[in-house]
């Protein structure tokens, strides 16, 4: 297939008007030979998008523990151009995880692509632990890891911590070469934070959440990742996690090329008002909102495509960097961008074409059309 007449998004991080070709499921830099043709109608021509960092939608959790649920929600995450998805856990007691890893490990499914699995908790900050469940959060335990990575059949790409606990910093120098370390849900401060970058984590769980805010006298973790020039952050650009201006200012600090933009929707995301679930606990949602009965934000509502929008179109960041932020920066952290993240030859046909209002026109997994 041929799409003709489309403004690609290339790894210069720049749009370019061309023709993009399709064949055998992956992008391919050869138009010889016949080819269905399609008039791309001056649409954007993007990398399906990659959440590195959310729990369900469309009524599904991750955690519910179920191949019924992970299909749930695959389907619908590619029904809104999220074509790679790395689900997050929550903190839950070790026999609910160690089924939640063996049942991702087993499932085989269409949509969007199972590519990891992001384990949030159990070690974390009982004072930062946000929507987390204080009953089972623990001391940062290297032998558990082990188990619920070997029951994943190798899918943990992020593991979350807060690296002022005990035996973060053992844990951190222990397990950085096999998975993604990432700060979070921590009281931790600058010198703390620097040292937990020093000894191997890269990464900061949704930034400005569940961590101290940064200050001109405690510059705490945002201000140690800042002075980490390999350390990436997420930001979820719902509109309401994060003031529009912080968002802008994160993305002036870090570069467009250090930021990571995920959805952390829980299951309300795609349905109606009404309380919910989320690791066990009640969540209300009332309009873009959801919290637990004590006020605290529990995730959102929304998906990283609608991030992309808000981003754009409310937050007056450009569209060339909130696009590498959801497809490009996501698949380079987590290790998968010799597959997708990018229009290049070879790779895995992932792609979503756009209009110029941002709504979705089409989505394509492996060079096949969702919408048809």
């Amino acid at each position: 297939m041929i799409l003709k007449n489309v403004l690609i998004y290339g790894e210069d991080r720049k749009f370019k008007e061309g023709n993009l070709v399709i064949e055998n499921g992956r992008f391919s830099a050869d138009e010889r030979g016949e080819h269905e043709t399609v008039d791309g109608q001056g649409c954007y021509a993007v990398p399906g998008l990659v959440d590195i960092h959310f729990h369900g939608c469309d009524g599904a959790d991750f955690c519910d523990g179920s191949t019924e649920a992970i299909a749930r929600i695959a389907a619908y995450e590619a029904s809104v151009g999220v074509t790679s998805i790395c689900p997050a856990t929550m903190t839950l007691p070790e026999e609910e995880l160690l089924h939640i890893m063996e049942t991702a490990a087993s499932y085989r499914g269409d949509g969007a692509k199972l590519v990891g699995i992001n384990m949030e908790g159990p070690f974390i900050n009982t004072k930062k632990k946000g929507a987390q469940n204080a009953r089972y959060i623990r001391t940062c335990d290297i032998g558990m890891f082990r188990k619920l990575e070997k029951a994943s059949g190798g899918l943990i790409r992020l593991v979350d911590i807060a690296p002022e606990c005990e035996g973060a910093m053992e844990f951190i120098r222990e397990v950085k070469d096999e998975v993604v370390v990432s700060i979070a849900h921590t009281e931790a401060n600058y010198d703390t934070a620097g040292q937990a970058f020093v000894n191997g984590a890269s990464h900061v769980t949704h930034m400005f959440n569940a961590m101290p805010p940064l200050s001109h006298r405690e510059p705490g973790v945002i201000g140690a990742a800042f002075d980490n020039p390999d350390c990436c952050v997420e930001l979820i650009c719902d509109g309401v996690h994060i003031h529009p201006a912080a968002v802008r200012a994160a993305f002036a600090m870090f570069g467009a090329e250090r930021i990571i933009m995920i959805s952390d929707s829980m299951r309300a995301a795609g349905l109606t008002d009404g309380t919910y679930t989320l690791g066990g606990q009640k969540v209300s949602v009332t309009g873009s909102k959801a919290v637990l009965s004590d006020g605290t934000i529990a995730g959102s509502v929304t998906d990283l495509m609608s991030c992309v929008r808000t981003a754009v179109k409310e937050m007056n960041i450009p569209l060339e960097d909130v696009i590498g932020a959801a497809t490009m920066n996501p698949a380079k952290q987590i290790g998968i961008y010799g597959s997708c993240g990018s229009i290049t030859p070879g790779k895995a046909a992932d792609l979503i074409l756009l209009d110029r209002e941002l709504e979705i026109v089409d989505v394509y997994i492996d060079g096949i059309s969702v919408k048809r």
